[in-house]
């Protein structure tokens, strides 16, 4: 007989900020160093120098992006709780 199944905890909220910044900082540093051995990589391994500046440049994309939708997804359930609250709006709870 299996024991009874437990029922998932909630998902963990992180700091969105510092943890696109850790990554972001991961790429930006192997970058810099990629292009410091350049000369020393072989020519079928640089490809690796471009996934690093496309690392940096995408960390960099979310961390202005990410702080932005998450705004704007804020601001649009404020609408619809305030929406729903209106008297006529057809959604009266």
């Amino acid at each position: 007989m299996t024991p009874p199944l437990r029922p998932a905890p909630p998902p963990l909220e992180g700091d969105d900020r510092l943890i696109t910044g850790v990554i972001t900082a991961g790429f930006a540093i192997a970058l810099i160093v990629l292009l410091a051995v350049r000369g020393q990589l072989p020519a079928a391994d640089r490809w690796w120098v471009w996934v690093a500046a496309l690392g940096t440049a995408m960390g960099l994309f979310g961390f202005i992006y990410v702080p932005y939708l998450k705004r704007s997804r804020r601001r649009a359930a404020e609408r619809r709780r305030v929406a729903r609250r209106q008297p006529g709006s057809g959604q009266d709870s």
